[in-house]
């Protein structure tokens, strides 16, 4: 299967290279030719297989040309890291209402999930070309220590994380600054995670400066990270009783990846009632579900920071399906954001994006609220961002009580400590995994939102550079 760019001028890619290439030369994104479907006798014999299993059979058809041994072993190494043996467990929590936790895997948080199969991928892939890569990624919290975790130590692979100075937990940040390995690199922008975001994006478009590091990026941007996450809307809605009977799922969302995600699950054939877009007070996406506008406004700092998010890349994707697939249609709305500060989701795109996804602004003493009662009255603890999927959960079983809810849960608790005991009085106990990343000494570079000045440290550090420069 090829890939193609949302914005219609990059070349057409196959499976191996677009996981190589992250984001497309025109600044688009790549998605698929056409979604493969997975019939309902297929999805109901995903009951009671292994997880790693139920991956590689529903991602195969999207890596069309990746050798099978290759996806069955990268499969299988990733799921074996996480410390649940469902991988992602299902919890109930009240009536038609139940959390996936998605926080088993080496750094506590969803992105594991597909991190841990993304770095095998791409590491087996430049290994078998001779070729090496930099990784440069942008973190609101969760995806900078999932991807360090995940390319720790590779012979083949730089990685450098962007992440905005101060508006990270301690935990979060410590992931990421505690790790030795001589290939990873973590600096503190002084900014938003939108400006981190916004330099990322320029490096990918910078021609010579991406060949001339093995540019690779590992943001959600990345195709595979989608694809990987669509495996746990099937898992979870197979344990409910999937295909037989519907089920609906609320999503913490920052950059809309992890929602989108679900899309994809339904697109190809899996019986999701709504799809429920859980913000905080960076409420671009339900400000424009509501109003047809997309208008990015100032960030501000939460306590669920990975969803403190006003540029949502993954929106495009889905925005690209919406307007028929016209590239066209999706640079027009993208130049007039660079050049307006805001664009408008054509009213026929807007009815087809309203017919799956529902969305609702959760904001901070709602958030607090919500843990208390989740743990008042089911004694189970939840984050702040699966808090607001929780709250947006609540709120869509009281227009459809019959229909099951799943409300993913993003982060382990312990990753944001003083908010729950803010909540509901209570330290949680960090589990053991947390145990280095509390104790080590940490490692970082702190540098203002100079694309230039970023630059420059990426090429005195990365081993693709030395090489590109007959060092």
């Amino acid at each position: 299967m090829d890939y193609l760019s949302t914005r219609g001028r990059a070349p057409e890619l196959p499976f191996d290279e677009v996981v190589l290439t992250g984001l497309a030369a025109d600044g688009g994104l790549y998605v698929p030719r056409r979604y493969p479907t997975v019939g309902p006798k297929e999805i109901a014999a995903f009951a009671g297989r292994p997880y790693a299993e139920t991956a590689e059979i529903l991602i195969q058809p999207f890596a069309e040309g990746l050798p099978a041994a290759l996806l069955r072993q990268a499969a299988s190494g990733a799921y074996a890291t996480f410390s649940h043996a469902a991988v992602a467990p299902l919890t109930q929590i009240a009536d038609n209402l139940f959390v996936l936790e998605l926080f088993h895997g080496p750094t506590l948080a969803f992105k594991d999930l597909a991190m841990q199969l993304l770095g095998r991928l791409m590491d087996a892939l430049l290994e078998k070309r001779g070729l090496r890569a930099t990784i440069v990624g942008a973190t609101s919290g969760d995806t900078g220590a999932a991807a360090i975790e995940a390319f720790r130590g590779r012979a083949n692979v730089d990685v450098f994380i962007l992440y905005p100075d101060g508006r990270v937990s301690d935990v979060q940040r410590r992931q990421m600054t505690t790790v030795a390995d001589e290939n990873v690199h973590a600096i503190a922008l002084d900014g938003s995670f939108d400006d981190a975001q916004t330099l990322l994006k320029g490096l990918f478009r910078d021609e010579a400066f991406r060949s001339g590091v093995g540019l690779a990026g590992v943001n959600s941007i990345n195709w595979a990270r989608v694809v990987a996450q669509m495996v746990y809307y099937f898992t979870s809605a197979v344990a409910l009783g999937a295909p037989y009977r519907k089920v609906s799922f609320a999503v913490p969302t920052g950059n809309f990846g992890d929602v989108l995600a679900g899309y994809v699950a339904k697109r190809m054939g899996l019986p999701i009632e709504r799809l429920i877009v859980a913000t905080n007070e960076n409420d671009i996406l339900a400000r424009a579900l509501a109003t047809g506008r997309y208008e990015p406004r100032d960030v501000r700092p939460t306590q669920s920071p990975s969803m403190d998010i006003q540029l949502s890349s993954n929106f495009e994707r889905l925005l690209f399906d919406a307007v028929g697939r016209d590239p066209e249609s999706v640079r027009s709305a993208f130049e007039s954001l660079e050049r307006e500060g805001a664009f408008e989701i054509p009213p026929a795109a807007l009815k087809r994006v309203r017919e799956n996804f529902d969305a609702l602004a959760v904001n901070e003493a709602e958030t607090r609220a919500e843990i208390a009662r989740t743990w008042r009255e089911s004694g189970y603890v939840i984050d702040p961002h699966t808090a607001t999927g929780v709250r947006a959960a609540r709120a869509r079983l009281e227009k459809d009580p019959a229909t099951p809810v799943i409300a993913l849960s993003t982060a382990h608790p312990a990753k944001f400590p003083e908010a729950i005991e803010r909540a509901i009085g209570l330290r949680v106990e960090p589990p053991p995994r947390l145990a280095p990343v509390l104790q080590g000494r940490e490692k970082l570079a702190r540098m203002k939102k100079d694309a230039e000045a970023v630059k420059r440290f990426i090429l005195d550090h990365a081993r693709a550079a030395r090489v590109a420069a007959g060092a």
